[in-house]
């Protein structure tokens, strides 16, 4: 249960990192039925091309997605969602399905509706960084305090550069702190957000990549720095109107002149749950509302290399620079280009951005050889069988099935994979984290690695769309790929050959897998912690019946005065220890809600708490085992006795361990 609740909890956080009003909940949108079979047909394997490629037109690419995403919608309670598609320079397809607000049973229109757009924003950051560069007023490899009116401290020795920013390489801890707000009273401004929410530096800069909105957000107030201009002006001068990218704004809250055009954001689309219009206060990072029109033509903008319909909004060479790959976790691997990151699949150079607020839900792929580009959107975070993320991944994934039909190359298991796959198990954790406030949520979100007997691996969290783990083989040195698929997963190791972390390009590579060791690793955390869990209970349980009993058959303890304040002191110190592991217990639990993340600017108050009921923990846990120890060695009580009480110590010096590993109680309030 307690592990369901943080995955829960983690689930909720990264939808945004990268979270009520009800509305009345009218009939359910009618949707066509669609047979499984229908379903199978509109989802193909990836190895699997038909004989004759159909021809990507406007009537081929509706029969398509209209036999697909309607059957979506409904399987995944998702409202509603706008998909438009763009080749050698035009549109040639733009869609909505089912509701942008279902009260109304208002349905979505491509050219009309708006929808949030989440990290998709960070795209029209990095194009204005890269309009300043190629006019030479920025320098990538500056360090960025130069542009700045406040200091980015150096850490490990090296400053912080623009090309680091772009490629989310420049060591930042993860933060949710103001992330996401839904009352537009006192949002702060953009030096005020950065000066107040300064990461700590968790990695030395262009070593470790790790998804930084804090990043994105600093390279935007740059701009406006160096520009002179406010940058909600810079964007709407310098790519809006020359894209004419009318029915976009990066303005929050909305004019009135686009309110009426908003879709309504929901958690689900069967009880009509609406979100408020979520307010990002890292705004250059995720506030774009926009239409599918409009983002087909800064598709088009961007597969041109910057040229639309005779207007430029960077130089032909900036773009081609901007499209490059600039930093690779692992040789081979997909990685990051400037500001996009790569997703080549089907042997084709990708290149896009996905973004998530806490009910919206986007994706934008560029297809730089075809000359093709997708832009998709939902406004539902959905309950069903997939979640929106693997939604759009599937419909993203059958497009370029039908359209760009592919046969990966075979390549042969290595002769003995058992070695490689017991050498590679164990625990690993994301890059993307906080090590101060927060931690204790990214260490509960530990990824296993696990080896198999046939000598392939599996990764439990990673599934495919049946929902069965995905399973990989070695085909190379500490190189895994995906059975019965195309994408790769692939080690890497120190100097000393021992493995440091992973990476994969079943996903946008915004982040790594480190190896955890020790008492860390989430198996051993999953173990020890509800034994520890479970001591405490049954202790506190059995002094309670004891002294009922002593109670009512009126027959004390024969205890000194010191072993009588030990005791005291001990159930004082289990009860503590209790407090520690229910407040936290609740705490996750109040952080796994929909909403939670629009709140975390009032978490301060509630760490505070926790950190003192930490600190008592550890005095509490002091005091068992002070008890224990004489009682262990000279009684009284029997074996039993003095096993109870071994065990009683030994959980409470693993739960002041877990507190000052996990910074229970160190007072941070970094999140």
């Amino acid at each position: 249960m307690i592990r369901r609740i943080v995955a829960t909890s983690l689930f909720s956080v990264s939808l945004v990192l990268s979270q009520i009003a009800y509305a009345q909940v009218p009939p359910k949108p009618t949707v066509p039925a669609i047979p499984a079979s229908a379903a199978t047909v509109a989802i193909p394997p990836a190895t699997a091309p038909s004989a004759a490629t159909p021809q990507m037109s406007e009537e081929d690419l509706r029969t398509f997605f209209d036999g697909m995403v309607p059957y979506m919608l409904a399987r995944n309670d998702l409202a509603g969602g706008v998909i438009s598609v763009v080749k050698d320079g035009k549109l040639i397809f733009a869609q909505g399905y089912g509701y942008s607000d279902l009260a109304r049973h208002t349905p979505v229109a491509a050219d009309k509706t708006l929808f949030r757009i989440g990290s998709v924003s960070k795209l029209f950051t990095w194009t204005s960084v890269m309009q300043l560069v190629a006019e030479g007023k920025i320098d990538l490899d500056a360090d960025v305090n130069t542009y700045l009116d406040f200091r980015i401290p150096e850490a490990f020795g090296k400053p912080v550069t623009m090309r680091e920013l772009m490629t989310h390489t420049a060591g930042f801890g993860e933060t949710l702190r103001d992330l996401i707000a839904v009352d537009p009273k006192g949002l702060p401004s953009l030096r005020q957000y950065l000066v107040d929410n300064l990461p700590p530096r968790i990695y030395p800069p262009g070593k470790i990549v790790a998804y930084s909105n804090y990043g994105a957000t600093l390279a935007g107030y740059i701009v406006e720095r160096v520009s002179g201009q406010q940058l909600h002006d810079y964007i709407a001068d310098r790519i809006l109107k020359p894209l004419r990218m009318s029915h976009t704004t990066t303005m929050q809250p909305l004019p009135a002149s686009f309110q009426r055009d908003m879709s309504v954001g929901y958690l689900g689309a069967a009880k009509g749950d609406a979100v408020p219009f979520e307010l990002v206060v890292p705004w250059p990072a995720g506030s774009v509302s926009a239409t599918a029109t409009d983002m087909a033509r800064f598709m088009i903008a961007h597969l041109q290399n910057g040229q639309f319909d005779g207007t430029s909004i960077l130089p032909a060479e900036t773009a081609k620079l901007m499209h490059s790959k600039q930093y690779s976790a692992a040789p081979g691997m997909n990685g990051f280009d400037l500001g996009f990151y790569q997703g080549n699949r089907n042997g084709l150079a990708i290149i896009g951005h996905g973004g998530d607020t806490i009910a919206f839900h986007s994706d934008l792929e560029l297809l730089l050889d075809k000359n093709v580009g997708i832009f998709m959107s939902f406004n539902s975070a959905g309950a069903g069988d997939l979640s929106t993320l693997q939604v759009r991944n599937a419909i993203f994934r059958a497009f370029l099935d039908r359209y760009f039909p592919y046969v990966a190359p075979q390549e042969k298991t290595v002769a003995d994979p058992k070695a490689d796959a017991a050498r590679v198990a164990g625990w690993y954790i994301p890059s993307r984290r906080s090590d101060t406030a927060l931690q204790l949520l990214y260490q509960l979100g530990q990824l296993p690695v696990a080896a198999r007997p046939d000598g392939s691996i599996e990764i439990p969290l990673l599934q495919d769309q049946s929902g069965a783990p995905i399973r990989w083989r070695e085909v190379g040195p500490l190189t895994y790929r995906e059975v019965g698929g195309q994408t790769h997963l692939k080690f890497v190791t120190d100097s000393n050959g021992d493995i440091r972390y992973w990476i994969s390009d079943e996903f946008p590579s915004v982040e790594l897998f480190q190896r955890v060791h020790g008492l860390k690793q989430g198996g051993t955390l999953h173990v020890l912690a509800p034994i520890s869990i479970v001591v405490l209970v049954a202790t506190a349980l059995i002094w309670l019946g004891g002294w009922i009993v002593r109670r009512r058959f009126r027959s004390p303890l024969d205890l000194s005065e010191s072993q009588r304040r030990r005791r005291l002191a001990s159930r004082v110190g289990v009860l503590a220890q209790l407090a520690v592991v229910v407040g936290w217990i609740i705490f996750v639990a109040a952080m796994s809600q929909p909403l939670a993340i629009a709140h975390s600017g009032e978490l301060g108050g509630w760490l505070i708490l926790l950190y003192v009921i930490g600190v008592l923990g550890v005095i509490g846990g002091i005091a068992i085992v002070l008890e224990g120890v004489p009682r262990i060695a000279r009684g009284p009580g029997g074996w039993f006795c003095r096993a109870g009480e071994a065990l009683l110590a030994l959980s409470a010096i693993y739960v002041i361990w877990a507190i000052f590993a996990y910074g229970l109680a160190n007072f941070q309030l970094h999140y």
